[in-house]
Formats: C-alpha cells, structure tokens, sequence
C-alpha cells in the first residue's frame, strides 16, 4: 500500500473512530485562541485550559492585552512555563492587532505570519480553528510522531513534514487531519508503548506489527492485568 492509498483509508476511518476530533483548547473567538495556542508551547492543553478562564475574563479585547503590566500579566501565565517569553510574544502580538488590525486576529497567513511571536504552526492553528480555513497542516509532536509510523514522513523537521502530508492530504481535511493525529497520539499510540493490541487502524500502520514482535508495544494481557 502506497502513502497515498493509507491516507486514503484513513481518511475514511478517522471520523468513525474520533467523530468529535477538534482543538481541545477552549476559546470563543479568534482573540482567545491565539493566545490559548501560544500558552499550550510546551504546556498541555489541560493546563492552559486551567489558565485561560480568567485570563479571557479579565482581558477581553487585544487593547487590554496590550495595556497588561508585564510582571502581571506573567504572574497570571506563570504555571504554563515560559512565562517570561510567552508574555513578551502574547502582549507584543496583541499590540500588533490593536494598532495594525483595528483590534482583530488577521484571517491570512501573512498577516498572522508576521506578528510578534507568531509562526506558521500557531497561525496553522487559528486559520484551521476560528476561521476554518485549511492553510496549512498543524505539526506538533504528535503529528511528526505519527507521520513518522504511518510511514508518511521521513523527514523529522515540522515544515518538511507538512510539507509531505499536504502534498499526500487533499486539503478540505487538513485541519481535521492533524486533530485526528494528535486525538490518537493522545489514546492510542503513545510516544512510549503505543497500544497496538488495540489499535483502530492496525491493518494500515505500517509500524505495529513491529512494535508488537519487538516488544515495544502495550500487549492486551499486560494492559487488562
């Protein structure tokens, strides 16, 4: 089976198997996606989730953001970690969309390319989420993971993977495709000891009967004991 033709099978398994894939950051509008997504850099989306509440209601426009007193504002984000450079980026960005935007997330690549703090997987993120617009494909760690074992990607740098996968995912699934990539990193193939024994999509990874003669996967006996 080609790349091409797994992509395809799976595409029609994915929505069966994870029917409710989304972003589980929780946000409301554009303005507090942006910030959730650049919170959850190397912090889980449960943990920015716990943060965000009253981040979102004490601050409610990009202006506020922008008049936020730095040590503040990094005392209010500080259990995401990073705190320091996550603030600088968040109120930098924030001054951006007040002063260049009239207080609203750009819908674009560029424009969202080119504030403070911004790279192409968060506005991969915003444009696929809040606008559903399907610009690109979000790479995180479970993407280039999962690419990696469903043998669509050879190439370990998070552009060149996306690179691979929007050439093989036709694009009205971009957005649905990295959601149902880091769902089953999430539940089901795991950095260490993926559960093949109970995998939806054995018969199309390449990678499980591997890991279940060498070992390195979560076998059926040792999970229900």
């Amino acid at each position: 089976m080609t790349a091409r033709e797994r992509v395809k099978q799976l595409i029609k398994i994915w929505p069966k198997v994870y029917p409710d894939a989304r972003t589980e950051l929780n946000f409301k509008n554009p303005l507090q996606l942006l910030v959730a997504t650049i919170l959850s850099a190397q912090c889980t989306d449960k943990r920015v989730n716990m943060v965000t509440p009253v981040l979102f209601k004490k601050y409610r426009t990009a202006k506020d953001y922008a008049n936020a007193p730095q040590a503040e504002f990094e005392n209010a984000i500080k259990s995401t970690g990073f705190f320091r450079s996550k603030t600088k980026s968040i109120l930098a960005a924030m001054r951006a969309i007040a002063e260049g935007h009239g207080g609203k997330v750009p819908d674009t690549m560029e424009e969202l390319n080119a504030l403070p703090g911004v790279g192409r997987k968060t506005a991969n993120v915003v444009l696929g989420n809040a606008f559903h617009k399907n610009e690109g494909i979000v790479v995180d760690t479970h993407v280039i993971r999962l690419s990696q074992r469903l043998g669509l990607a050879k190439q370990k740098n998070p552009e060149k993977i996306e690179r691979d996968l929007m050439k093989l995912v036709p694009r009205e699934h971009w957005t649905d495709w990295s959601h149902w990539l880091i769902w089953h990193g999430r539940r089901r193939c795991y950095a260490r000891k993926p559960d093949c024994s109970n995998c939806e999509i054995f018969r199309f990874c390449p990678s499980c009967k591997i890991f279940l003669r060498t070992g390195e996967s979560k076998k059926a006996e040792a999970k229900a004991a």
